[in-house]
């Protein structure tokens, strides 16, 4: 009786898929399973952009990779994201995240902590990190960059007295209304589908403000 189809479980919807993983399968195995079932699937996957997600079974950053590669030559599927379920890694690289963020304003910005409600307004003469968060219908203005190390749902306003350098950080971006210098960036009219609540950063570059995943990469090259 074969019984490595159980091996591999893949589970999909519109927007994505899980793979789970037999942890105590030969990874060698399991590659020749994923292939075929890849193979054999790739009617339904056709042309699809999705995000994966990997459970049962941790793997290594080239475990990973072979996976994904996997995937991509036996399917027409198109990853865009991988969804990381490790929550150890998680909540190291949110820690890292927030020591970053604070360092980043430690020599000269501020610290206000608390929930900016709507109709609050705040103002700074430099860079401030707020710990908490920003609701729809408040305001933080500042001369320098804006951390929020919650939800920014409001209006922030960078630079306000022009320095194009200025940044906005949040944890979680979902701003009725970004301004660095005199570059203004709306929220859409109409709501959008729900975003997944990674970190992120607005930036200005060529006179448009661009909304970026906050990266170890970005948050290295961050100057204040």
């Amino acid at each position: 009786m074969n019984t490595t189809n159980n091996s591999v479980v893949i589970k999909g919807n519109k927007y994505g898929i899980i793979v789970v993983l037999n942890p105590d399968e030969k990874f060698d195995k399991l590659k020749e399973i994923l292939a075929r079932k890849f193979r054999e699937s790739s009617d339904f996957f056709k042309n699809a952009k999705m995000a994966i997600t990997f459970e049962g079974r941790k793997l290594s950053n080239d475990e990973e990779k072979e996976i994904l590669d996997i995937i991509a030559k036996n399917s027409d599927m198109q990853i865009i994201c991988v969804i990381d379920n490790d929550e150890e890694r998680e909540e190291n690289f949110r820690k890292t995240l927030e020591e970053k963020l604070m360092e980043v304003s430690n020599n000269t910005g501020q610290f206000y902590k608390g929930i900016l409600r709507s109709g609050a307004s705040l103002e700074f003469e430099t860079s401030v990190v707020i710990i908490g968060d920003v609701n729809n219908g408040a305001r933080v203005v500042s001369k320098g960059n804006i951390i929020v190390l919650g939800s920014l749902k409001g209006t922030a306003i960078a630079g306000v007295t022009g320095n194009t350098n200025s940044f906005v950080i949040a944890l979680d971006m979902r701003p009725t209304q970004i301004r660095i210098a005199d570059t203004i960036a709306r929220s859409p009219d109409k709501p959008v589908k729900e975003e997944s609540k990674d970190a992120k950063i607005a930036f200005l570059e060529d006179g448009n403000i661009y909304i970026e995943p906050l990266t170890k990469s970005v948050l290295q090259d961050i100057n204040i």
